[in-house]
């Protein structure tokens, strides 16, 4: 079971959160104008990297609260955590 830190409420169990899918995926600009090719990009493509990944993760047992996580998609450690809106910390690999 992972050790996740919330930045709000400290380190906690991983079975208090729920994951979200990839961080820092950008809202695509003038979405009335896009095709349902670029929709369905936009939606359901995501990377699918081996090493650090950032990630979304949200507290669902306690504070509400979402937030960002790099996690090493191979050894599953947790290399930073950080607030959502906050840019990616760099990380080792």
């Amino acid at each position: 079971m992972l050790l996740i830190s919330c930045p709000w409420c400290g380190p906690r169990e991983e079975i208090e959160f729920h994951y979200g899918g990839q961080a820092h995926v950008a809202y695509p600009a003038g979405p009335l104008e896009l095709d349902d090719a670029t929709w369905a990009e936009y939606l359901f493509v995501r990377n699918n990297t081996k090493g650090p990944f950032a990630e979304r993760w949200v507290h669902s047992a306690g504070c509400r609260r979402w937030f960002n996580v790099v996690r090493d998609t191979v050894t599953s450690e947790i290399l930073a955590v950080y607030r959502a809106g906050e840019p990616r910390p760099a990380v080792a690999s």
